[in-house]
């Protein structure tokens, strides 16, 4: 491709990028894959720069090169998948499940008196220890200990009776 050419492609990008990524979204539903998408058929579409003759069919060839392309994925990625008559050994990990635990701890945390809530936060989301935590706090070591242990004790409840704070 001469210069000339390789620079028409360039302003083309930089012109109707916006418009083209915006078409891959409502063909993907996904910003991550409808880039993918979008450099792909820019590729098809670069080296056959030289065969358009008409630049008001470019967005056209465009976009077919995007259909046919996600065509060509979707295939591939079912073929990816292989019903069985056998369950697996272990159940299928579920991320729901945690996410969801992860939001009532969340919530379940801000329902603790402050103190308690860094001592807890300090101890098992930075991991630090005992010492660290006391030194941090301006607070003597079995201070942070029944500090944790009664936010932890409170924590335990709240995730036993989620109802009880509006969960």
């Amino acid at each position: 491709m001469n210069g000339t050419r390789h620079e028409e492609f360039r302003e083309y990008v930089a012109e109707r990028g916006t418009v083209l990524l915006r078409a891959a979204t409502q063909l993907t539903s996904d910003r991550a894959e409808a880039e993918d998408l979008l450099q792909a058929a820019l590729a098809k579409t670069y080296l056959a720069w030289d065969r358009i003759e008409d630049p008001a069919a470019v967005d056209g060839y465009v976009r077919r090169a995007m259909v046919n392309t996600q065509i060509s994925w979707w295939r591939r990625r079912k073929l990816d998948v292989y019903p069985t008559d056998q369950l697996p050994d272990r159940p299928v990990d579920d991320h729901t499940g945690r996410s969801e635990m992860r939001d009532a701890l969340g919530r379940a945390l801000r329902h603790l008196p402050e103190r308690q809530r860094l001592a807890v936060m300090l101890r098992y989301y930075e991991d630090m220890s005992e010492r660290e935590i006391a030194e941090a706090l301006g607070v003597s070591v079995g201070t942070v200990k029944s500090t944790v242990s009664r936010g932890m004790s409170k924590l335990r409840d709240l995730m036993a009776e989620p109802s009880s704070f509006g969960f």
